[in-house]
């Protein structure tokens, strides 16, 4: 028979196991990131540098969901390792662009190194990880369109 209490078990939270999964991932990355002198957040950074280029801090933060309290100090810290350069903007000197440098570029080819360690580590096969980042994605959009009523 079930308690009226089985939901708020920890082995019934969907979003308990997320947190584990998230924790323990970054857990692994961090060595591997360590190698090339990067956070986790710095590398999803760099990540949406390689994709994009160049960028402003307005559209960083709406696709990695980063406040600019987070970014100010990590862009800056990419930009004192040679990774990005920042530039106020021509037109209106209140927004920072950015841009991949080179040497951010060249960082690139390491990270795919690292990709597939952590494939390893993951141990899932291509069409589960799409399935999963699916899902998961289908509940990051929910969650932002949807209050609490």
């Amino acid at each position: 028979m079930e308690n009226k209490y089985d939901s708020l078990k920890l082995k019934n939270q969907f979003c308990f196991s997320i947190y584990l999964c998230s924790k323990e991932l970054i857990n692994k990355y961090t060595p591997l990131l360590e190698e090339i002198n990067l956070t986790y957040t710095q590398f999803i950074v760099m990540m949406y540098f390689w994709e994009y280029k160049k960028s402003n801090v307005k559209n960083i933060s709406r696709a990695l969901l980063l406040d600019s309290s987070t970014l100010t100090p990590l862009l800056k810290k990419l930009e004192l390792k040679g990774y990005i350069v920042r530039s106020r903007s021509t037109r209106d000197e209140r927004n920072l662009n950015m841009t991949v440098t080179e040497k951010g570029m060249m960082l690139r080819e390491k990270a795919l190194v690292i990709r597939e360690q952590m494939s390893k580590y993951i141990n899932i096969s291509n069409e589960e990880a799409k399935t999963l980042y699916e899902l998961i994605y289908k509940v990051l959009i929910n969650t932002q369109k949807k209050e609490m009523k």
